[in-house]
């Protein structure tokens, strides 16, 4: 297992999160969204623990707890006072060493994520949009599937299909323990070595790469809702970044890539708020009520580059797809200012800075970069390379990395066929935030 931790003495408070390296493009097919409802399960017992009493420790301690999954990483996080670590370390050890429930616990929660997916998805038009994208997007890569997984999954899974995933990966080879805060290194060394070291350890299974076949054509989906507004979606099919000090041309491409999504949509009155939605782009009015670009520009899996608007009524879909292409190609022709440049700089450092002062940011940054096989200065290298970054670069990736042969366009269609009975918010159950 894994320990990293950073100081920092500004507030005897301390951020303690423990990662797995295991998320939704682990699973299989017929068992998709296992890992979200394996994080669920880890709230619900161990042989000391009965269901829920873990949280209730945690806020004993006065402290608060949460978890996450993603496609690449299962993440569990509590915040607590700094002199509280050594018991809420006992904790969290505990349930992932020995976590366990009967099977009518599991047939509750199953249910309870079945109503996230309900109300997160299946009853946001967007939501299922971008879903159906993302599966035609990918044609090999697990990145294909839903992290909530298919209702028809979570309708046939079992309490085995869950236990076998805890068995499988959850084993201290696959994990770390990241601290941030009022904590001396020396002291949380000993204790995690104490606490978390008689773990026993189990090898990882191989894993397969099942690698994305590279894009040969346009793909388009007309994804029809009942919604009151159209929406478009673009996904370039772009490079990704394999390590932050790279010098090969794959990453200094996605570091530019970063920088273009910058300037299109990383502060007020970027590109496309000017073009789209103040309407300065050499067309009359506003073509969008919203517009934004995104890219990820690391994962364990392939990334995307995405442009997206909401067009403004009466402005039809093809005019403002046509209107977010017509952006990046600007970037082609015409490059970009060094005003601009520095601009999206000064942004990102100031950024840093201020997520620093949160010790949950750094230990969130820090368990990032280990998931993806990063070293523990990754984030001050990356911000380095950004800012190396050239307009030329950024010219380049726009004239050679935006062919409609590695785009796929979805537009989401309004639709009054599509329209069912809402359930009233009184019949809808809260959902917890894990």
């Amino acid at each position: 297992m894994t320990l990293i931790v950073q100081p920092d003495h500004r507030a005897p408070t301390v951020a303690h999160m423990l990662w797995v390296r295991v998320g939704a493009m682990d699973e299989v097919d017929g068992t998709t969204g296992v890992a979200h409802v394996l994080e669920h399960m880890l709230f619900k017992g161990t042989p000391t623990l009965k269901p829920g009493e873990f949280s209730r420790n945690v806020a004993a301690l006065g402290g608060r707890d949460n978890a996450f999954t993603s496609k690449d990483v299962t993440a569990y996080h509590q915040q607590i006072p700094a002199d509280k670590l050594e018991a809420m370390m006992k904790l969290d050890a505990d349930r992932f060493a020995n976590n366990q429930w009967p099977d009518d616990e599991f047939m509750r929660e199953i249910e309870v994520v079945k109503e996230e997916r309900r109300q997160r998805t299946e009853e946001s038009p967007r939501a299922r949009m971008f879903e159906a994208m993302t599966a035609m997007v990918y044609q090999a890569s697990p990145y294909r599937r839903p992290v909530v997984g298919w209702m028809s999954d979570l309708d046939a899974m079992t309490p085995q299909d869950a236990r076998d995933f805890y068995q499988r990966w959850y084993t201290p080879g696959n994990a770390a323990v990241v601290i941030a805060g009022d904590v001396e290194v020396a002291k949380v060394r000993q204790m995690a070595e104490r606490i978390y070291g008689g773990i026993p350890a189990r090898p990882l299974p191989p894993r397969k790469p099942r690698e994305e076949p590279e894009q040969q054509g346009a793909r388009q989906m007309a994804f029809h809702a009942a919604t009151e507004q159209a929406m478009v979606a673009l996904a370039y099919q772009v490079p990704k970044l394999t390590d932050p000090q790279a010098q090969d041309p794959q990453s200094q491409d996605a570091l530019a890539l970063t920088v273009l999504s910058a300037i299109l949509d990383g502060h007020s009155g970027a590109r496309l708020e000017r073009a789209l939605i103040q309407g300065q782009g050499g067309q009359k009015g506003r073509l969008a009520d919203s517009a934004g670009a995104s890219y990820g520009l690391m994962g364990r899996g392939p990334q995307l580059f995405f442009l997206s608007a909401v067009p403004a009524p009466g402005v039809a879909s093809e005019v403002v797809i046509s209107a977010l292409k017509e952006e990046v190609a600007r970037v082609a022709r015409e490059g970009v200012s060094e005003a601009e440049l520095q601009r999206v700089k000064t942004q990102w450092t100031a950024g840093e800075v201020y997520k620093r002062d949160s010790v949950f940011n750094q230990a969130q940054e820090l368990g990032s970069y280990w998931a993806l096989g990063m070293g523990l200065e990754a984030g001050d290298q990356l911000m380095s390379q950004l800012n190396q970054i050239t307009a030329a670069q950024v010219q380049s990736v726009a004239q050679r990395l935006f062919s409609d042969e590695k785009l796929t366009t979805a537009v989401l269609v309004p639709d009054s066929s599509k329209r069912k009975l809402e359930r009233p918010a009184s019949e809808r159950p809260p959902i917890p935030n894990h």
